[in-house]
Protein backbone atom coordinates (compact mmCIF):
# COMPACT_ATOMS: atom_id res chain seq x y z
CA UNK A 1 0.00 0.00 0.00
CA UNK A 2 1.37 3.39 -0.96
CA UNK A 3 1.66 6.42 1.25
CA UNK A 4 -1.61 7.87 -0.08
CA UNK A 5 -3.58 4.83 1.03
CA UNK A 6 -2.05 4.96 4.48
CA UNK A 7 -2.99 8.64 4.82
CA UNK A 8 -6.55 7.81 3.80
CA UNK A 9 -6.78 5.23 6.60
CA UNK A 10 -5.26 7.65 9.11
CA UNK A 11 -7.95 10.17 8.14
CA UNK A 12 -10.59 7.46 8.60
CA UNK A 13 -9.29 6.67 12.10
CA UNK A 14 -9.33 10.37 13.02
CA UNK A 15 -12.85 10.71 11.63
CA UNK A 16 -14.10 7.76 13.71
CA UNK A 17 -12.33 9.19 16.76
CA UNK A 18 -13.79 12.69 16.35
CA UNK A 19 -17.21 11.51 15.12
CA UNK A 20 -17.72 8.07 16.65
CA UNK A 21 -20.48 5.93 15.15
CA UNK A 22 -22.99 4.24 17.47
CA UNK A 23 -21.66 6.12 20.51
CA UNK A 24 -24.04 5.90 23.43
CA UNK A 25 -26.01 3.13 25.03
CA UNK A 26 -28.80 0.73 24.18
CA UNK A 27 -31.36 0.49 26.99
CA UNK A 28 -32.47 -3.11 26.46
CA UNK A 29 -29.19 -4.62 25.26
CA UNK A 30 -28.93 -8.40 25.24
CA UNK A 31 -25.60 -8.01 27.00
CA UNK A 32 -23.27 -5.24 28.13
CA UNK A 33 -19.61 -5.59 28.99
CA UNK A 34 -16.79 -3.24 29.92
CA UNK A 35 -13.05 -3.39 29.44
CA UNK A 36 -9.94 -1.37 29.94
CA UNK A 37 -6.36 -1.08 28.82
CA UNK A 38 -4.63 -0.07 32.08
CA UNK A 39 -1.37 0.77 30.27
CA UNK A 40 -3.06 3.49 28.24
CA UNK A 41 -6.12 4.35 30.32
CA UNK A 42 -8.53 3.33 27.54
CA UNK A 43 -11.98 2.18 28.65
CA UNK A 44 -14.79 0.83 26.48
CA UNK A 45 -18.25 -0.37 27.42
CA UNK A 46 -20.26 -2.12 24.73
CA UNK A 47 -23.96 -2.92 24.45
CA UNK A 48 -24.91 -5.69 22.03
CA UNK A 49 -28.40 -6.59 20.87
CA UNK A 50 -28.97 -10.05 19.43
CA UNK A 51 -31.88 -10.95 17.16
CA UNK A 52 -34.68 -13.27 18.27
CA UNK A 53 -32.69 -16.43 17.49
CA UNK A 54 -29.88 -15.09 19.74
CA UNK A 55 -27.35 -15.90 17.04
CA UNK A 56 -27.01 -12.72 14.96
CA UNK A 57 -25.91 -9.32 16.18
CA UNK A 58 -28.56 -6.69 15.43
CA UNK A 59 -27.08 -3.57 16.98
CA UNK A 60 -23.99 -2.40 18.85
CA UNK A 61 -23.38 0.78 20.84
CA UNK A 62 -20.31 1.76 22.81
CA UNK A 63 -19.10 4.44 25.13
CA UNK A 64 -15.76 5.07 26.66
CA UNK A 65 -12.69 7.17 26.65
CA UNK A 66 -9.16 6.76 25.45
CA UNK A 67 -6.74 7.16 22.60
CA UNK A 68 -7.72 7.60 18.97
CA UNK A 69 -6.87 3.98 18.10
CA UNK A 70 -9.04 2.42 20.83
CA UNK A 71 -12.02 4.69 20.20
CA UNK A 72 -11.82 4.49 16.39
CA UNK A 73 -11.55 0.71 16.62
CA UNK A 74 -14.70 0.58 18.79
CA UNK A 75 -16.54 2.88 16.38
CA UNK A 76 -15.54 0.83 13.32
CA UNK A 77 -16.39 -2.43 15.07
CA UNK A 78 -19.82 -1.07 16.04
CA UNK A 79 -20.50 -0.58 12.32
CA UNK A 80 -19.04 -3.92 11.27
CA UNK A 81 -20.69 -6.27 13.78
CA UNK A 82 -24.42 -5.85 12.99
CA UNK A 83 -25.43 -8.72 10.71
CA UNK A 84 -22.62 -11.00 11.87
CA UNK A 85 -23.13 -14.07 14.01
CA UNK A 86 -21.87 -14.56 17.55
CA UNK A 87 -19.62 -17.29 16.13
CA UNK A 88 -18.09 -14.87 13.60
CA UNK A 89 -17.43 -12.40 16.42
CA UNK A 90 -15.74 -15.10 18.47
CA UNK A 91 -13.51 -16.06 15.55
CA UNK A 92 -12.20 -12.53 15.01
CA UNK A 93 -8.59 -11.91 15.93
CA UNK A 94 -6.12 -9.06 16.08
CA UNK A 95 -5.36 -9.36 12.35
CA UNK A 96 -9.03 -8.71 11.53
CA UNK A 97 -8.93 -5.55 13.64
CA UNK A 98 -5.64 -4.32 12.17
CA UNK A 99 -7.00 -4.97 8.66
CA UNK A 100 -10.15 -3.04 9.58
CA UNK A 101 -8.07 -0.08 10.82
CA UNK A 102 -5.92 -0.21 7.68
CA UNK A 103 -2.69 1.07 9.24
CA UNK A 104 0.36 -0.50 10.78
CA UNK A 105 -0.05 -0.65 14.55
CA UNK A 106 3.01 -0.71 16.80
CA UNK A 107 3.13 -3.62 19.27
CA UNK A 108 2.36 -1.28 22.19
CA UNK A 109 -0.74 0.05 20.39
CA UNK A 110 -2.19 -3.37 19.51
CA UNK A 111 -3.72 -3.51 23.00
CA UNK A 112 -5.55 -0.26 22.21
CA UNK A 113 -6.70 -1.55 18.82
CA UNK A 114 -8.09 -4.88 20.06
CA UNK A 115 -9.78 -3.63 23.25
CA UNK A 116 -13.25 -3.28 21.67
CA UNK A 117 -12.97 -6.69 20.00
CA UNK A 118 -11.99 -8.33 23.29
CA UNK A 119 -14.81 -6.56 25.17
CA UNK A 120 -17.40 -7.76 22.61
CA UNK A 121 -15.99 -11.31 22.59
CA UNK A 122 -15.83 -11.59 26.37
CA UNK A 123 -19.33 -10.12 26.65
CA UNK A 124 -20.63 -12.78 24.28
CA UNK A 125 -18.86 -15.58 26.17
CA UNK A 126 -20.20 -14.32 29.51
CA UNK A 127 -23.70 -14.13 27.98
CA UNK A 128 -23.33 -17.71 26.70
CA UNK A 129 -22.26 -18.83 30.17
CA UNK A 130 -18.76 -19.78 29.03
CA UNK A 131 -16.82 -17.16 30.97
CA UNK A 132 -17.14 -15.44 34.32
CA UNK A 133 -15.44 -12.08 34.21
CA UNK A 134 -16.22 -8.65 35.65
CA UNK A 135 -14.04 -6.61 33.34
CA UNK A 136 -11.85 -7.31 30.32
CA UNK A 137 -8.26 -6.14 30.60
CA UNK A 138 -5.86 -6.15 27.65
CA UNK A 139 -2.80 -6.57 29.84
CA UNK A 140 -3.55 -10.25 30.40
CA UNK A 141 -1.40 -13.08 29.15
CA UNK A 142 -3.60 -13.32 26.06
CA UNK A 143 -1.56 -14.91 23.23
CA UNK A 144 -3.31 -12.55 20.79
CA UNK A 145 -1.91 -9.48 22.53
CA UNK A 146 1.86 -8.90 22.53
CA UNK A 147 3.43 -7.68 25.75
Amino acid sequence: MGIGGSDMYRQQILDHYKNPRNYGEIEDATFTHVGENPMCGDTIEMDVVLDDDEDTIEAVAFRGDGCAISQASASMLSERLPGTSIEELREMDRDDIIDMLGVEISPMRVKCAVLAEKVAQDGAEIYLGEKDLDKTRTESDDPDVPE
